[in-house]
């Protein structure tokens, strides 16, 4: 019979693709992570990485082996979960999404915590495809997206509607398309997305988020209308990081005659078994979207 942790250090070696960091992951010596591919190599009579000085490549029978044995692995890993105790409100609870909605969430997720000291919530703001990639790699537990995710491995089902504003300075009454053009654009992650998204239904002159002077950028969601409160641009983004900003007197939202809505998808692994804590944060969540 195959050997369970010779076979786990052989997947985690094929996914991280370097001795040392597989070592780190597992918490184990580079030795002993050489010494296990090559134990797993005996075992199966066929060489399963081509050595290339510190470098590695897998053979083909290495890459049958990586493909098949993440799933038997995942496959443990879920029986494992399921057999053993699974409390609701204790453990770990991994989740990213995008800045805006995280915004609205992790304050009420503390709350959650503060009730319920055992559970531990680590969130991370970050855009689709990290979170895409963290979900495929079982970096985290549960993700929100703004887009369905192309990975075979990912399911997304919509769970929320959040709307588009535009965002000037407090001195702009009724933003008119000239108005615009003199303010210039405060780009961010999402700006030339959420920007044609909102633009184009409003104002038959929009073609191109470039119509506009980039007058900034800001990859922080809590700084991102920050130029705009100094009249120095105007932005577009999602109702919850508006809500978010605490100086609300120095911008003007506005809710244009065609209203546009960012579909949120809960994005989790397909075919894992959640564990009794991350249901409890994803009810939590539901609660305020």
């Amino acid at each position: 019979m195959m050997n369970i942790t010779w076979l786990r250090t052989f997947c985690t070696l094929a996914e991280v693709g370097h001795f040392t960091r597989t070592a780190e992951r597992l918490y184990m010596t580079q030795s002993g992570v050489s010494q296990h591919i090559r134990k797993l190599e005996e075992q199966l009579d066929t060489d399963l990485l081509i050595r290339q000085g510190k470098q590695f490549s897998l053979t083909n029978a290495g890459e049958q082996l990586y493909k098949e044995a993440g799933d038997i692995l995942q496959r443990l890993s879920n029986l494992e979960q399921r057999i053993g105790e699974d409390p609701p409100y204790e453990g770990l609870v991994r989740l990213m999404s995008p800045g805006s909605v995280g915004l609205k969430l992790y304050p009420k997720l503390l709350t959650l915590q503060q009730q319920h000291p055992k559970l531990v919530i680590d969130y991370r703001f970050a855009p689709n495809s990290d979170i895409e990639r963290a979900l495929a790699n079982h970096e985290i537990d549960i993700g929100f997206m703004t887009d369905i995710s192309d990975d075979e491995t990912v399911s997304c089902q919509p769970m929320a509607q959040e709307a588009l504003i535009l965002v000037t300075p407090a001195s702009t009454v009724e933003p008119s398309w000239e108005q615009l053009t003199e303010l210039g654009f405060i780009d961010h992650p999402d700006g030339a997305h959420h920007a044609g998204m909102l633009l184009t239904a409003n104002y038959e002159q929009f073609q191109h988020i470039n119509d506009f002077e980039k007058k900034g950028f800001s990859n922080q969601i809590g700084l991102i209308l920050e130029p705009v409160s100094k009249g120095i641009g105007f932005t577009v983004l999602p109702t919850h990081a508006v809500a978010a900003y605490p100086k609300p007197e120095l911008i003007n939202s506005h809710y244009l005659p065609v209203a546009v809505s960012e579909t949120l998808y809960l994005a989790l692994r397909r075919q894992h078994a959640l564990s009794n804590r991350v249901h409890t944060v994803i009810e939590e969540v539901k609660k305020w979207l």
